[in-house]
């Protein structure tokens, strides 16, 4: 077993437009917010209590941190539970029970009228904003958005850790053909780096969050989240405005998302182990071709030295 080459996230306080635009957006680089929510109503009223009184009798579906099997799908809930009856136990006990994309707009809209899209250079498409939930020991597994937003993900009333890879780390996470997570073996807080080698070269940027902290995750970013007790966090998406990750964006929807379903409803599990085996044999494949490049590196400074 190993851990991961990490790095905190960046952490301002406060950040303008234009500082946000140039230091953040444009390079494409992760940052955490700590004053972004501060004047929001949000910020004093969003506890797991105040939800809670909303909620009702609604019925929510629920989800665990064990992944779908064989014909099963994804997007199949575990259990239903009515919602204050889930704020319950979030509260009183650890559960790995979480609510994945609530829609406020749809579920709760009295939420809306405490908060305001962040005036920060992100067009936000104001249609999905939506809440998720955990308890102290939800888990959710590394993957990337489908639709490749660029998103601001506010946490509420809890702690959780975020941990991060850039899109050009891909190349080490043993990804999934026609998906959009890595092998669901892999414990990514506990990585074993005898069985998928190439893990040690990724670089990991881990996000510590508490209640009324914002993240910024750039488009195409992997992203993994461990619920430390219980909480809830809002996130705000942006659709992908340069054309290459637009026309990516189309690509996942539309087709790769249709092909895997297809598949999987007529192969099941088979399907699910020939795209791991898959994922093994490219990343081996990537691998290889690191340590190539390492290796001419170590004869080049070797041949420099000499040189001197």
């Amino acid at each position: 077993m190993g851990q991961f080459k990490t790095t905190p996230v960046e952490r301002v306080e406060n950040i303008s437009k234009a500082d946000f635009i140039k230091n953040y957006y444009k390079p494409q680089k992760p940052v955490l917010i700590t004053g972004l929510t501060k004047d929001w109503p949000a910020f004093e009223k969003w506890k797991l209590d105040y939800v809670q009184s909303l909620a009702g009798d609604q019925i929510v579906p629920l989800y665990n941190n064990e992944p779908a099997k064989d014909k099963e799908s994804v997007y199949a809930p575990k259990k239903e539970m009515k919602l204050s009856e889930y704020i319950e136990i979030l509260k009183t006990e650890p559960t790995d029970l979480r609510i994945f994309f609530y829609n406020i707009l749809k579920e709760m809209p009295e939420l809306l009228k405490d908060f305001e899209y962040p005036d920060i250079g992100l067009k936000f498409f104001k249609k999905l904003p939506a809440l998720f939930f955990g308890g102290g020991t939800s888990k959710v597994f590394m993957h990337y958005d489908i639709d490749l937003p660029d998103s601001m993900h506010f946490h509420f009333d809890g702690d959780k850790v975020v941990n991060l890879f850039s899109p050009e780390q891909t190349q080490y996470l043993y990804r999934v053909p026609f998906a959009i997570h890595n092998i669901e073996d892999i414990d990514m807080d506990n990585p074993d780096f005898e069985k998928y080698p190439a893990l040690q070269y990724a670089q990991e940027i881990r996000a510590e969050m508490k209640h009324g902290d914002a993240l910024y995750m750039p488009s195409g970013y992997w992203h993994s989240i461990r619920y430390l007790n219980g909480g809830f966090s809002m996130t705000l998406r942006a659709l992908p405005r340069h054309p290459g990750r637009f026309a990516n964006m189309l690509y996942n929807v539309v087709i790769m998302r249709n092909i895997d379903n297809i598949t999987r409803k007529y192969r099941g599990q088979k399907w699910l182990d020939y795209k791991d085996q898959w994922a093994i044999k490219r990343t081996e494949k990537n691998l290889k071709a690191k340590k190539k490049q390492l290796e001419h590196r170590t004869f080049a400074t070797i041949v420099c030295c000499i040189a001197d």
